[in-house]
């Protein structure tokens, strides 16, 4: 083993974007999911109060 070649070290970079941006589109679900729960509750606060 003497070394990585172009394509070993292709793979890893390629590999770690797509993960990274998994990670991203994720973080990006969750967070809009939680905006949705967030306005979903205060429309529903706001019919009981009526």
């Amino acid at each position: 083993m003497s070394g990585f070649n172009a394509g070993t070290v292709g793979a890893v970079v390629t590999v770690g974007i797509v993960l990274t941006a998994l990670l991203a589109a994720v973080a990006v679900t969750a967070v809009s999911v939680a905006v949705a729960a967030v306005v979903m509750r205060s429309l529903l606060a706001s019919q009981r109060r009526r």
